[in-house]
């Protein structure tokens, strides 16, 4: 399988960089990082990917890097490599030349891995385990690498830059958003094509958010097990090269498919951040397949057992760990973001386990090479990193330590809201604290309150609509025995496990569901929803849905025909609209209670239901689940990015978690007559009744609500 009896294309020596398959018009050339290879091949292989037409030597090295230059290769053209070198596992080396291995810099992948036990190094079943050598070929059954070009035309696309203090985070999945929306083509649904389309684009514009969070679209694999049970990996977290679109995500197959995707979304306002998973690779522990990293150079881009190479350390709980305190693969990295960022136009990241991204061999470290690299790094200072701040290491849990510029996932704000809403005792001091953006946990060094993602429930566990109408998760699907997923879900069934059909239970799930969307979206940080919790979707009890791609996953559009006027898909609009329009929602700065309106009414302040400032007796009182925050957009003086005044109205957030009725007197405030009634989550679509209620009288708050209110203000005060 040398060469197909055509002329051997002249390789010339090329260039060290830059690395990866780069084509400049007249050819390609191609450079591969490894510093214990002894040789390399580079493989061609003709459009189908099945038949190798050439085997061509790398001619030089330079830098530890392997590279050469290939005259009127175009793009288009599909390759792979076969490294040789050692194969010593207990030194950490395990080249094997019979496995055909992507390139960690391609830009686009052609065909799908088809499981054998010839994609394994070693001889899979024998007794010496990954100690044998396997000798058969993988070709044939391996994706190939393809070399593109990277020319778009991007006409007036500009970026939206949202300000933080302004972001609503959407997370949402490129396949399964679109795959049973009846305004997407068949051909492009499940696809980056079909969230391109007007109608997909209208309903998250009609939102309010201002940002799509996708799921990993890094080509990725599916996990052997799982594609033996007829699963796949749904989410994506198993990627197999950081430059490359999944491919099953490109209805034309071709990358400019995505750039088309963000410009249209950059059109209407809304920003594109990705899900990016830099801890790990889809190449499994010791016993796991031979795909790329593992047969390039084991020993450089994978973190091993000091005492016994022959082992990965494993803080990320599958199997491997990338090794970001090598240069090169810190490298790779940082030019697969600055990749993204630069030719791609996205506008952010959140970075999955990204304690591992942190980790030097001592541990998390704020200094860490990968989190200085970010800091100073002018193609990313521009745009938003999110932390994922945990892993499964020792020292994982991180939350609120990360570096200024970096926003994290706050589970901290997740389970206490979840918790309060369940009506669970001694809630209300830690609620005040998560509800006024976290600064016990983000405010130091000049961090602001959007550095805290908060949310309420995520990919990773219930959807809202579960979150209401089970008790207990449901996996079973999963083929694990239910043991996967976390069980402390902090969730209420509210009176039957899952689908009911009385009318009561119906209710006070559907008042739920909004009392929790309102805590949400009001307040400070910055908020992310779950796509479809706008529209009830459902995973039937299933909180670790990974390996699920079916319609357990896929949002089901067919229950919505009139979505636009869907009653929780409405009241997150006006949630959003809320948001939008009352800066004091959504304040740059934390809120103390010291800074004063002329009147002396504090910016923040925290009221019982008698209408007076909460007591600390009051705080320590482990029954109360009632409250009322105070809001005052006169004091302090703020200005957004642009010089714009962002003077506000007082509001008053009523939240209450009784069951009974709780009458709660609305405070007499310098300078206001009464108060108005902006929202109320008692009603199905949350508008308030406007009428005005004078300061000092008591509204009944029967059973959990929510309710906003707007002070009437005497003309003369402000």
């Amino acid at each position: 399988m040398r060469s197909t009896g055509a002329a051997r294309p002249a390789v010339r020596p090329g260039r060290p960089y830059p690395l990866g398959a780069s084509w400049d018009g007249h050819g390609v050339n191609f450079a591969l990082f490894s510093a214990h290879a002894e040789r390399v091949e580079l493989c061609l292989f003709d459009a189908t990917g099945m038949r190798e037409t050439d085997r061509i030597t790398l001619p030089d090295y330079t830098d530890e890097v392997w590279h050469g230059y290939l005259p009127d290769v175009q793009p288009g053209q599909l390759y792979g490599y076969r490294v040789y070198g050692p194969y010593e596992p207990s030194a950490g080396h395990r080249f094997n030349p019979n496995k055909l291995l992507l390139d960690p810099y391609a830009k686009a992948l052609f065909g799908t891995i088809k499981w054998s036990d010839a994609h394994y190094g070693y001889r899979v079943g024998t007794a010496r385990e990954d100690l044998s050598f396997d000798r058969r070929d993988n070709a044939r059954s391996m994706p190939k690498c393809r070399v593109v070009d990277n020319a778009f035309t991007w006409g007036q696309e500009r970026r939206p830059n949202v300000p933080w203090s302004d972001t609503i985070i959407y997370e949402a999945h490129a396949r399964g958003f679109t795959m049973r929306h009846p305004g997407v083509p068949p051909q492009a649904r499940g696809t980056f094509a079909g969230l391109s389309m007007p109608t997909v684009i209208a309903h998250l514009k009609a939102l309010g958010i201002t940002a799509v969070e996708l799921l990993p679209v890094h080509a990725f694999t599916d996990d052997r097990h799982l594609v033996g049970q007829g699963l796949h990996n749904y989410w994506g977290y198993n990627s197999i090269g950081f430059f490359a679109p999944e491919p099953r995500y490109l209805a034309t197959g071709v990358v400019s498919e995505f750039k088309t995707m963000v410009a249209r979304l950059h059109d209407a306002g809304i920003e594109v951040i990705l899900d990016v998973v830099y801890n790990h690779t889809g190449e499994g522990n010791h016993l796991g397949p031979t795909l790329s990293f593992k047969g390039i150079d084991n020993a450089s881009y994978y973190r091993l057992l000091p005492e016994d190479r022959r082992y990965y350390i494993n803080d990320t709980g599958t199997g491997n760990t990338l090794n970001l305190s090598h240069p090169r693969v810190l490298q790779m990295v940082m030019d697969s973001l600055r990749y993204w960022v630069s030719e791609m136009h996205v506008d952010g990241f959140r970075f999955d386990l990204a304690t591992i991204l942190g980790r030097e061999p001592h541990g998390f470290d704020q200094g860490s090479g990968f989190l200085d690299a970010v800091r100073q790094d002018p193609v990313l200072a521009g745009v938003k990193l999110i932390s994922e701040p945990w892993d499964v290491g020792p020292g994982g849990y991180q939350v609120g330590n990360f570096p200024p510029g970096w926003s994290e996932w706050n589970d901290r704000y997740r389970d206490t809201v979840r918790r309060f809403w369940r009506g669970d005792d001694g809630m209300l001091p830690e609620l005040a604290g998560r509800v006024a953006g976290s600064s016990d946990l983000f405010d130091k060094r000049g961090r602001r309150p959007w550095a805290s993602i908060n949310f309420v429930t995520a990919h990773d566990g219930f959807t809202l609509a579960d979150l209401v109408s089970y008790n207990n998760k449901h996996n079973l699907a999963n083929g694990e025995d239910n043991r996967d997923g976390h069980s402390a879900n902090y969730s209420n069934n509210h009176g039957a496990e899952g689908p009911t059909d009385d009318p009561a239970i119906r209710t006070v799930r559907g008042r739920q569901r909004r009392n929790l969307l309102a805590t949400l979206l009001l307040s400070q940080g910055t908020p992310m929803l779950l796509a479809g919790d706008e529209l009830g979707q459902t995973q039937h009890g299933n909180n670790n849905a990974y390996c699920q791609d079916n319609e357990l996953t896929w949002l089901d559009w067919s229950r919505f025909e009139k979505e636009e006027t869907h009653p929780m898909a409405t009241f997150v609009r006006r949630l959003t609209a809320m948001r939008a329009i009352h800066p004091v929602l959504r304040r740059p700065v934390f809120l103390h209670g010291r800074v004063t309106c002329p009147a002396g009414l504090k910016d923040i302040a925290w009221y019982a239901p008698d209408g007076r400032e909460k007591t600390a007796e009051q705080w320590r009182t482990p029954h109360a689940r009632t409250v009322g925050l105070l809001l005052n957009g006169h004091a302090g003086d703020y200005q957004a990015p642009d010089g714009r005044p962002l003077d506000d109205s007082v509001l008053l957030i009523v939240l209450n978690a009784h069951h009974g009725v709780v009458p709660f007197t609305l405070p007499a405030v310098p300078g206001g007559r009464g108060w108005r009634c902006l929202l109320d989550t008692r009603v199905e679509d949350g508008e308030g009744d406007g009428r005005m209620v004078l300061s000092g009288k008591a509204v009944d708050v029967d059973g959990p609500a929510v309710l906003v209110f707007q002070l009437v203000e005497a003309p003369e005060t402000r």
